[in-house]
């Protein structure tokens, strides 16, 4: 028999359930999968995904809040009236830089 060893971990109930559902339809243990995490961080020589905090995304209109549009709108106008104005090309720079889009 191999040599093998515990791991113990305490995560979320709800992500548990989750991902071992996922596991199930994929004919996965969850110690295989496990098994696969390591033997794949042996092999990359660190973690195998790129980790990263996510990029923000600027909210859609559709998704915000009465109140929330109206501040934005609200800065919006008192942004114009104090002259302070950006061409096309210096917004889709600023979005570019930002958000990456």
């Amino acid at each position: 028999m191999a040599n093998t060893t515990a791991v113990y971990a305490r995560i979320d109930t709800g992500l548990k359930e989750n991902a071992e559902e996922i596991l199930s339809q994929l004919g996965i243990s969850p110690s295989s999968a496990i098994q696969m995490l390591y033997s794949q961080i042996v092999l990359c020589g660190g973690m195998p995904f790129e980790l990263k905090l996510p990029s923000a995304k600027p909210t859609a209109v559709g998704a915000m809040t009465r109140e929330q549009l109206d501040t934005e709108i609200a800065k919006g106008v008192a942004s114009l009236q104090s002259g302070k104005t950006y061409s096309k090309e210096e917004v889709d720079e600023l979005l570019k830089r930002k958000y990456g889009i």
